[in-house]
């Protein structure tokens, strides 16, 4: 029987899988964390040395509190100064009190400081910067998660890392960086549980507004506890993850294809599901990724990011092409008596360990390793 399964998954796969993966991006047209068309512009200047492309952008998101943006931005433009900061310098140089460069000067500290093999004293010595940049402009909600961020690495307790949620969220009730940040602190990698961090997350999702990204905070809370790979006495059944993906695959839908927005959201869920084994789902999703792969989460499962989710997408074909009938059917079942349904969901301990460890110069994942990158639950 199992020779008889081999010839007849070979079959499929040769006959299926060329066919499936002409639906997704050829591998040479997928890139890494491209910037969208507001910030390419000025990435390009400040590496030609110039701020002024990024002063006026971060301006313009201030002026128009477009907190989430700004967020993103001032993320982006802290990663490239992290090599290149030339142009930083040369903006802080001329303007030392724009809360702009301020942002991005914090945001850059707190990065390096977790980079340092003295994070801890490094983090205590950037403290002012971030405290500097919270009061540049009171309205701003995004100084508040970079303190979020440095509070968690400084070990700062419940009572004071309440204290700066609470000045998150005056300013902005719904910012999803905020709410990242508080799912860190709360993760079974620092100050919580996966029960804990679960519970954060699905309320956070519950309250959020329609379409709001921070509905897809419980996958982030399923990646982190697939991730440590913890024991059944301390993880959250297997249902409560696939309850987080259904989630996340509900909020994916709502946007365009290939939309930039979404793209780090998609990439994370798509993780999730090749774990749960959900293949078709998972294949489905790459497909509304398109050629935007992102750094989070592949870099944390594997050593070039890019190689991991074109890995992860070539596996997902193979499996749906492996489960998809010779003759017609959709493909849900393995076709050898395991009954429909059966490849879409598998148990918690399906794929390879992803427990690698994350990026604390982020500073946006478990303590272990440096780099810079993204969000990290």
């Amino acid at each position: 029987m199992s020779l008889l399964r081999a010839l007849i998954g070979t079959a499929r796969l040769v006959r299926h899988a060329p066919r499936l993966a002409a639906g997704c991006p050829p591998d040479d047209d997928v890139l890494l964390d491209i910037p969208d068309a507001r910030l390419a512009p000025a990435l390009v200047a400040a590496a030609l040395g110039d701020p002024e492309p990024a002063a006026k952008l971060l301006a313009t998101t201030r002026d128009a509190a477009e907190w989430e943006d700004r967020d993103r931005q001032v993320t982006r433009l802290a990663a490239f100064a992290y090599h290149r900061d030339g142009w930083l310098e040369r903006w802080l140089a001329s303007a030392p009190d724009d809360p702009d460069a301020l942002l991005v000067a914090a945001q850059l500290a707190v990065r390096r400081a977790w980079d340092s093999p003295a994070r801890a004293e490094r983090l205590h010595e950037v403290g002012p910067l971030v405290e500097a940049a919270a009061g540049a402009d009171p309205r701003d909600p995004v100084p508040w998660r970079i303190a979020l961020d440095h509070a968690r690495g400084v070990r700062a307790g419940h009572t004071a890392f309440e204290a700066l949620w609470e000045q998150a969220l005056r300013r902005a009730p719904h910012h999803y960086g905020s709410h990242v940040a508080a799912l860190k602190y709360l993760s079974a990698q620092w100050y919580g549980s996966h029960h804990e961090c679960f519970d954060f997350a699905e309320q956070a999702a519950e309250d959020a507004l329609p379409g709001s990204l921070a509905q897809a905070l419980p996958v982030r809370a399923a990646f982190a506890q697939l991730a440590a790979r913890p024991g059944p006495e301390h993880g959250v059944p297997g249902e409560r993850i696939d309850a987080a993906a259904d989630r996340a695959l509900a909020l994916s839908a709502e946007y365009p294809v290939a939309d930039l927005w979404p793209a780090e959201i998609r990439n994370l869920l798509v993780h999730v599901l090749v774990e749960r084994g959900r293949w078709h789902e998972a294949l489905a999703e790459f497909g509304r990724i398109g050629p935007h792969a992102t750094a989070f989460p592949w870099r944390l499962v594997a050593d070039d990011p890019l190689r991991g989710f074109l890995d992860a997408r070539a596996t997902a074909v193979r499996e749906v092409a492996r489960r998809t009938p010779l003759r017609g059917g959709t493909g849900d079942g393995d076709g050898f008596g395991t009954g429909p349904g059966t490849a879409l969901r598998a148990g918690p301990d399906t794929g390879r360990d992803t427990g690698s460890g994350a990026d604390p110069a982020d500073p946006d994942g478990r303590p272990g390793r440096g780099g810079p990158g993204g969000h990290y639950a």
